[in-house]
């Protein structure tokens, strides 16, 4: 009879509790795409302004990520992320009850700001875990919980919307994310602190107060293949929540479905993401033994391909708005997990440095700027050019995500033919 080593059991815990947990903080992210109709019609905001409601957001979790990312170092996860939770709750819990659009900015900034270490906080927990020959098939499968996220947060703000209205969409998964972040600060732990150890991984030595051994800031820019990998992810990103954003507003106004079929046949997008990020892991260590840059920098130049044929296909119907939608979501954000999770996990590992949530925060949170730009810039360019002026927009942008990767590629090659010679 099989039986399940209390290790496993942990590997298992750990894995599902970090997934639910960072999948929940997209209940408090995907509503406001959803609900940008309703704002522009009864708060009369132009499409400018909604964009700035994005960047609201987005900012201080891109600037935060980079410049707090080393707290998770530091502190340990399992606190770090349960305060998380319970501040990003408690900044939009009353978000409905506004309507001044100052006043909105102000809990999306401190929304933006509680979520920004989430990300690098279950990274640093799951990376724990788990040696290196799994880390790219894990954080592949892991890696669903960001677009599984987005759909289950998308369908539950289309859901209230229709139910009550969108000044409710905020407030009950508020209390979810707040009773995540309650089993988060219980149940996290590391194996060095319930007496586990890994096979094939040296234990990380920490103190009562937490792992006083971070590397520094300013140290993560000198480290190869760093500043490749966050330019990527930083064009990855600009498209991402270019369409994670705008979507909807986009299928609603130019291809003239309902709100509910805007809101739910976006998440196409993000089921493509669930779709490519689980079988990406899998297929860099089959098809590239492993070779992860390798791997992405294939997927990331399809993602381009994909966008150009959404724009030419996009009055042939539904059918054809779906298809192109799930291709485009399985190869932009396919390669996310591998890039802002298995590459930072490695390269925190590397000569001894203890830097797991530094360098995925780094990478991330620069990444993530893109995010704050879309806003403003999808804003004007839909009013000045129209729709279409928008991808291409992300078309080119994802073309310069494609020579970024490939930069990282050729960095790889360098330090491994230094290392032959």
């Amino acid at each position: 009879m099989f039986s399940v080593s209390r290790l496993q059991r942990r590997q298992v815990a750990t894995f599902v509790l970090t997934w639910v947990a960072y999948a929940s903080t997209y209940l408090l992210r995907k509503p406001l795409g959803v609900i940008k109709s309703d704002l522009a019609s009864e708060l009369s905001l132009t499409k400018t302004q909604l964009g700035w409601l994005d960047t609201s957001m987005l900012l201080p979790y891109a600037t935060m990520q980079m410049a707090l990312g080393p707290l998770a170092d530091r502190y340990g996860a399992r606190s770090t992320l349960a305060w998380c939770l319970f501040l990003s709750a408690a900044s939009m819990v009353w978000f409905g009850t506004w309507i001044d659009v100052f006043l909105l900015m102000i809990m999306l900034f401190f929304n933006g700001v509680a979520q920004a270490q989430t990300w690098p906080c279950c990274v640093k927990a799951l990376g724990a875990w788990y040696p290196d020959r799994q880390r790219n098939a894990i954080f592949g499968i892991w890696g669903t919980c960001t677009f599984a996220g987005g759909i289950i947060g998308t369908g539950l703000a289309v859901h209230i919307q229709r139910a009550y209205s969108w000044r409710s969409v905020f407030f009950y998964p508020a209390l979810v994310v707040a009773a995540v972040g309650a089993l988060v600060f219980i149940f996290l732990y590391t194996p060095w602190e319930v007496g586990l150890d890994i096979p094939g991984k040296d234990p990380e030595p920490v103190t009562k107060g937490g792992n006083t051994n971070s590397i520094k800031f300013w140290q993560l820019l000198g480290i190869k293949m760093l500043p490749e990998l966050a330019a990527t992810v930083f064009f990855v990103k600009i498209v991402r929540y270019c369409l994670l954003m705008w979507l909807p507003m986009y299928l609603f106004q130019e291809l003239h479905y309902t709100k509910a079929q805007a809101g739910l046949l976006s998440t196409s997008f993000e089921i493509g993401g669930v779709l490519g990020s689980a079988t990406l892991g899998v297929f860099i260590d089959k098809l590239f033994h492993g070779d992860s840059l390798q791997g992405t920098s294939t997927v990331i130049m399809f993602s381009t391909l994909s966008l150009i044929m959404f724009l030419l296909t996009s009055s042939w119907g539904i059918p054809f708005n779906v298809m192109c939608m799930l291709l485009t979501g399985m190869f932009n954000c396919g390669p996310d997990a591998i890039l802002t999770g298995s590459l930072p996990t490695q390269l925190g590992d590397k000569d001894g440095r203890n830097a797991h949530a530094a360098i995925s925060g780094f990478i991330n949170g620069f990444g993530s700027v893109g995010t704050v730009l879309q806003g403003p810039i999808i804003g004007a360019i839909a009013e000045w050019y129209g729709w279409e002026g928008t991808f291409y927009f992300m078309i080119i942008v994802s073309l310069i995500a494609t020579f970024c990767i490939c930069r990282a590629v050729s960095t790889q090659q360098d330090l491994s033919g230094t290392l032959v010679r």
